[in-house]
């Protein structure tokens, strides 16, 4: 291959030696190839739009204009409790273009990490599973995770989640069709 072909070295984002299946909160953002609208069919109804609390940890936003692929896509991150032991999704949402995940990975009551996938397989699992139920790929190659620090990361990412479907328009990853 020569020079002008090479393709970009893409950076790498992970931390250095950390172990992405140690107990501890991580924020995880994945992406549509190329930014394409799969998940919802038009717009939010800020009038509409609400969440709600669905078990002890985790908040589901109600009322989001799902796609067929975008119920797809939820039907799959709901399975994440029942999949994963050592794993609690506390809260998500499901963007035209994107998810935000917000994942806690347990320990048990000697403070030993429970037996826990690591988040890469997990997201792994997840856009394999999607991709199998419609047939084709959607997927951008990579993912972007959080290892959440202390409380007030744990806020902002919170937050984040929580205002991001009524700041869509102003969102960095907003795409028109």
């Amino acid at each position: 291959m020569d020079k002008e072909k090479e393709l970009p070295k893409r950076k790498d984002i992970r931390l250095k030696n950390y172990d992405y299946s140690s107990p501890g909160a991580y924020f995880i953002t994945i992406c549509t190839k190329n930014r394409k609208n799969y998940f919802w069919n038009g717009s939010i109804d800020p009038q509409v739009f609400s969440w709600r609390s669905v078990g002890a940890n985790c908040v589901r936003p109600q009322n989001l204009p799902l796609s067929n692929i975008g119920k797809i896509v939820l039907d799959e991150l709901e399975k994440w409790n029942q999949t994963y032991p050592a794993v609690s999704l506390y809260s998500y949402v499901i963007m035209p273009n994107h998810l935000h995940i917000m994942v806690v990975i347990s320990a048990d009551e000697y403070v030993q990490p429970q037996v826990a996938p690591t988040v890469e397989r997990m997201v792994k699992q997840f856009k394999g599973a999607v991709t199998k139920k419609i047939g084709v790929s959607i997927w951008q190659k990579s993912y972007i995770e959080h290892v959440i620090r202390n409380k007030k990361d744990y806020e902002t990412r919170s937050n984040y989640i929580y205002e991001n479907p009524l700041r869509w328009y102003y969102d960095e990853l907003y795409a028109e069709e």
